[in-house]
């Protein structure tokens, strides 16, 4: 792809889409040419919003627009799986919310349909574009604090949330594990990779959702990961990675942190501290920019968030949620029209 404007289009109008598009519109190598969502009105509310040329009132018409580069896809996670598809399918790359999908096998097809068709795909883990992330999993990488032994962390809302909320929809994915504790177990994966073995217990809701859970992940090399997510308690929402020679901790809101201290034995310790450069703690332009430079660069997947580690992910929400007894709609298998 040659050196200029990368087109988006946008696929669904809620809060995360706005704010993505936010970002974007502040990125002077990035254009957003068009949006879609099931309400014509709601993409032309977002169109102008937005200063959008094109809105459309159904997915696949965003799909078959052949002038875009990458499409956005923002809607909840128990759309993902369909929405991502009718792009890969249509020939359009793809950089799709989290959670990625709502089960391991959902996620699969996803992965095999874009290698399939040769196009990008991306999960739109924006915790693991964050250069403070970057710089903390270069540390730990490189033996700053030595064998790593434990990581924690934590992501709970306080809540509450009505049984009409999104988050208490098992139809929808909801409850806290694949909306928040997504982030805690992907922490726990970028520093240490697929857990061996997982053990999870769960408060579920009248829905049969999961309203708070915890989950351990261990490592056959001695690794341990404790996760936590809640909808009902607001948590520190903090994260830390101890080794065999010191300790690094992130502060509250982690998985988009502006400042985390690293501890090593005889030594004082260290804050490393966002940039100015890097913009604001919650900006999204980072995987915005990491999806735009691997398209010019003509790679399948981002080194950053590779389908791979997005598998694994998947994999990994999948046996706790074996493990406490939660089941979505969407888990079953669909049956083939001709069977």
């Amino acid at each position: 792809m040659a050196e200029q404007s990368v087109r988006w289009g946008i696929l669904a109008t809620g809060g995360i889409a706005a704010a993505f598009a936010a970002d974007l519109v502040d990125l002077p190598d990035a254009e957003i040419v068009a949006v879609a969502s099931r309400t014509e009105d709601s993409a032309r509310a977002f169109a102008e919003r937005f200063g959008i040329p094109r809105a459309y009132g159904t997915w696949e018409a965003l799909a078959q627009d052949e002038d875009l580069d990458v499409v956005y896809v923002a809607t909840p996670h128990s759309a993902h799986r369909a929405a991502a598809g009718l792009c890969l399918e249509a020939g359009r790359n793809v950089l799709c919310e989290k959670a990625f999908t709502l089960n391991a096998r959902q996620a699969e097809e996803l992965v095999a349909l874009a290698r399939d068709r040769g196009r990008f795909l991306m999960e739109a883990m924006w915790m693991y574009c964050n250069p403070l992330v970057r710089r903390l999993k270069v540390l730990v990488d490189s033996g700053a604090i030595g064998e790593v032994r434990t990581v924690q962390a934590d992501f709970g809302l306080a809540g509450p949330f009505s049984p009409a909320h999104r988050l208490r929809d098992p139809a929808l994915g909801g409850g806290a594990l694949l909306d928040l504790g997504v982030y805690p177990v992907s922490f726990a994966h970028l520093l240490l990779g697929e857990p061996d073995a997982v053990e999870a217990r769960s408060v579920l809701s009248a829905e049969g959702v999961d309203l708070q859970t915890g989950a351990l992940l261990s490592w056959d090399g001695g690794a341990l990961a404790s996760v936590h997510c809640s909808i009902v308690g607001g948590t520190a929402v903090t994260a830390s990675v101890t080794g065999s020679l010191g300790r690094i901790d992130v502060p509250g809101g982690f998985f988009h942190p502006d400042r985390f201290v690293l501890h090593r034995d005889g030594r004082d310790p260290e804050e490393f501290v966002l940039e100015p450069s890097d913009g604001p703690r919650h900006t999204l332009r980072h995987e915005a920019t990491e999806v735009m430079r691997a398209l010019r660069a003509g790679e399948p997947e981002s080194p950053l968030v590779p389908l791979s580690g997005t598998l694994a992910v998947m994999r990994t929400l999948d046996a706790i949620r074996e493990r406490v007894g939660v089941r979505y709609p969407g888990d079953a298998v669909p049956v083939p029209a001709s069977a």
